[in-house]
């Protein structure tokens, strides 16, 4: 796994694709084929998830990105609460999940054991999910663009803005701050799960991976040095005793008081990652509201 609507009423512009099953949920956790047109498919058995990918047209970044759904079993989208699954460093939405999550929400949910929610990602870049080169801002994409396309699909509440946020390195970094974007919004999470998180100790070592102009821009934004800025939100965290990002999960853990705070054997990467995927089920259930309606 790698590390890692628009505006104005246009009409959306999309590729749709559809897989359910072992099929669907190949090396990465999600697995997806080229279609064209609108395709539904869905798999016998309430158990098994549906992965859907489209492109869509985000103007905050200035491109074509996926979106990628997976809903758990055959429940109907309609108002289904939404968690948002943010990807890592030279990663796509199609490979944000970890393995096994997909189908461990499916059987939580269809044996009554996880509330129904269902997770996003979006191809989000390698600048650590803000704006580091100008007409290409991610935060704006997750913060403006989601909600109306949820919205759309009849996903979220009634805004369509996600309840949650979870990430894996990159992305971990990048939950945290979406929930201190959102709290800065007056419209804070239920939930940040961040697994594996890229927080780093140096501006040496940051800046190798070109994703600020600065050491004074990577402080405004680093979770590590603005833990108050999160507020009250529920986070876990979750990191190997052996992944090179374990002194920064460490740090934060002591800083912010994580409702979970996890540390266990492993190195950084899908082997880590699927390991601790029913526990951060588990604590998105946690806080999941029972309905999205308004």
């Amino acid at each position: 796994m790698a590390d890692g609507e628009s505006g104005g009423g246009s009409p959306l512009r999309r590729r749709t694709v559809l897989l359910a099953g072992a099929a669907g949920l190949a090396t990465a956790g999600i697995g997806v084929g080229a279609a064209s047109g609108v395709v539904d498919l869905v798999t016998a058995g309430s158990a098994e998830p549906r992965i859907r990918t489209e492109r869509v047209h985000s103007a905050a970044r200035g491109r074509e990105v996926d979106l990628v759904t997976i809903l758990p079993g055959q429940l109907s989208a309609r108002n289904l609460p939404v968690c948002l699954f943010l990807h890592g460093l030279r990663g796509r939405a199609r490979q944000a999940a970890p393995t096994g999550l997909a189908k461990t929400l499916a059987r939580g949910v269809a044996d009554g054991t996880l509330p129904p929610f269902a997770f996003v990602a979006v191809d989000g870049g390698d600048n650590y999910w803000h704006e580091n080169h100008v007409g290409d801002n991610p935060m704006a994409m997750l913060l403006d663009e989601v909600p109306a396309w949820l919205r759309a699909r009849g996903l979220g509440d009634a805004t369509g803005t996600p309840f949650a946020c979870a990430g894996v390195s990159m992305g971990g970094f990048g939950a945290l701050l979406y929930a201190r974007r959102r709290q800065e919004r007056a419209q804070p999470v239920s939930a940040v799960a961040a697994v594996s998180p890229g927080l780093l100790m140096s501006w040496r070592e940051m800046s190798t991976r070109r994703a600020f102009k600065s050491n004074t821009e990577w402080a405004a934004l680093d979770p590590l040095r603005n833990v108050e800025k999160i507020d009250r939100a529920p986070v876990g965290i979750w990191c190997g005793t052996e992944d090179h990002f374990i002194e920064g999960a460490r740090k934060f853990m002591r800083l912010a008081k994580p409702e979970v705070a996890y540390t266990g054997p492993g190195g950084h990467g899908d082997s880590f990652y699927r390991k601790v995927v029913p526990d951060v089920l588990s604590f998105l259930g946690k806080h999941t509201p029972t309905s999205a309606k308004a």
